[in-house]
Formats: structure tokens, C-alpha cells, sequence
């Protein structure tokens, strides 16, 4: 374990705010866990709980963002949820660091502090590629956070509508070719959702849906002005640009309605 914290690198997101340790090979945070965390809503005192939290980038991105949150990371991966831990103590940022899987039993989740019906808020970037369609990574760890089964979104929004608490929100970040699964696994126990599109840029075909949706909600879908991550001359647009470095959150939906 030693000599794989060595093989690792210290990156910057959010503009420097947050310093980040995480493998130099395998899988590796971008912009997707710093989208997740800029549209999931949260007020201080907020139970909040990432799966699938790698090197935690998404759930310390939040906690950087709003002070104050009762922040639990779920990780699969032994290394992984090392330097999650390494991480939150570099960045001064409170957070409990859980090994184990997601789509564990009820008397896991409660056995390691997640109780039924104990958390405001959810979010999670759940392996998404379709197997068919993507080549597995030799890396173990990047196959795990990459690389979808048939059940894998229905057993993580299952767990969630387990552990989140009446009117919880669950944030999530997935294919935007995959929508309708996204639908489908929601459709049991969550309503008001809402969802943001993600365009590469203003010609392409979105490539990532932002969904929040609401446990026990009953407002209708909206879909929402889509954000376009580069302009005309292929840069960054300033809102992305603005996210990206932790100055502005990304307002989806109208609360927990």
C-alpha cells in the first residue's frame, strides 16, 4: 500500500482551493466529480453521503463549496478510499471514509453508520460505460469506476432511496445516451426530477445528463437550459469556467418539492 501512495500525484481543482492526491495511473478525477458537486444542493448541518467517491473530489468539492456538512464517503477500492481519507485531512475538510460496496446489504449500510432513511442528500458518478461498447481497462480500479453492469445504476439508486430521508435529494451524473435508464431507475420511489444537459459545445450532441432528483417528489420533469462546456472557439465558456473553479454552483430545480 505504501508503494502505491508513492505512485500518485498532488493536483489542483477548483481553482487551487482544493489539492488533491490520487493514483497517476487508473482512474482519475475530471471535470465530471466537479460538475456533481456544483449542482448538488446542500445547507450546513446536511447529512450528505458520496458513493463511489474515489479519491473523494466530488463530495470535498461540495464541502469546500458549503461549510459545515456532516460528509460521508462510500469507496469500493482499499486505495482509493485511503487517499480519500489523506485527502479530506490535507484540505481541513471533515469526513467519515467508508470501504465498502454500494450495493451491499441493508444490514452493511447500517452496520458501517448508514441507517435507513438518515441522509439529506446523496450525489454519485456511478460506472456508466455501456460494456458493450467500452474497452474494460486492465486497471482494476479504473474497470470498477468506469465500466456498467445491467443492474448497476438500479442498485445504486436503490441504495440511495434507502439511506436518503423523505424529501432527500440524490444528484447524479450519467451517459446522456443512457437517459432512459436513468429514468427507469428513478421511477420508483423519486420524483421532481430535474435535468440539466451537458453539450461539449454548441453543435455537438449532449455527452452527460446532470439528474437531481427529489425521494418521495411529485413535481414534474424539467429539463433545463443545458450547459455547453466550450464556445465557438473551443474554449471553455465562462460559466464552465466559473464552475470549474468553484466561484458559482449550478442551479437545477426547485428544491425539495
Amino acid at each position: 500500500m505504501t508503494e502505491a501512495l508513492a505512485d500518485t500525484t498532488i493536483d489542483a481543482f477548483l481553482g487551487g482551493n482544493l489539492m488533491l492526491r490520487q493514483p497517476k495511473r487508473g482512474h482519475r478525477a475530471g471535470h465530471d466529480a466537479v460538475l456533481l458537486a456544483a449542482v448538488t444542493a446542500a445547507r450546513p448541518g446536511d447529512r450528505v453521503v458520496e458513493f463511489g467517491a474515489g479519491v473523494g473530489t466530488a463530495g470535498l468539492a461540495l464541502a469546500r463549496r458549503i461549510g459545515g456538512l456532516d460528509l460521508t464517503l462510500v469507496e469500493i477500492s482499499e486505495l482509493l478510499a485511503v487517499l480519500a481519507r489523506e485527502n479530506a485531512k490535507a484540505n481541513d475538510i471533515a469526513a467519515t471514509v467508508l470501504t465498502f460496496d454500494v450495493t451491499a446489504s441493508a444490514a452493511a449500510f447500517e452496520a458501517a453508520g448508514l441507517a435507513v432513511d438518515s441522509a439529506d442528500a446523496v450525489l454519485m458518478n456511478p460506472p456508466f460505460n455501456d460494456p458493450a461498447r467500452h474497452r474494460a481497462s486492465g486497471d482494476p480500479d479504473k474497470r470498477l469506476a468506469h465500466v456498467a453492469s445491467q443492474t448497476t445504476l438500479e442498485h445504486w439508486v436503490h441504495a440511495a432511496r434507502r439511506v436518503l430521508k423523505s424529501r432527500g435529494a440524490l444528484t447524479l451524473i450519467w451517459r446522456a445516451d443512457g437517459l432512459a435508464e436513468v429514468l427507469a431507475a428513478l421511477g420508483r420511489g423519486f420524483g421532481s426530477l430535474a435535468i440539466v444537459p451537458v453539450h461539449p459545445d454548441l453543435e455537438s450532441p449532449a455527452i452527460r445528463v446532470l439528474v437531481r432528483a427529489i425521494k418521495g417528489g411529485r413535481a414534474p420533469l424539467e429539463i433545463l437550459p443545458a450547459l455547453m462546456l466550450n464556445s465557438a472557439s473551443g474554449l471553455p465558456t465562462a460559466e464552465v469556467q466559473d464552475v470549474l473553479a468553484g466561484r458559482t454552483a449550478i442551479a437545477i430545480g426547485g428544491g425539495r418539492s
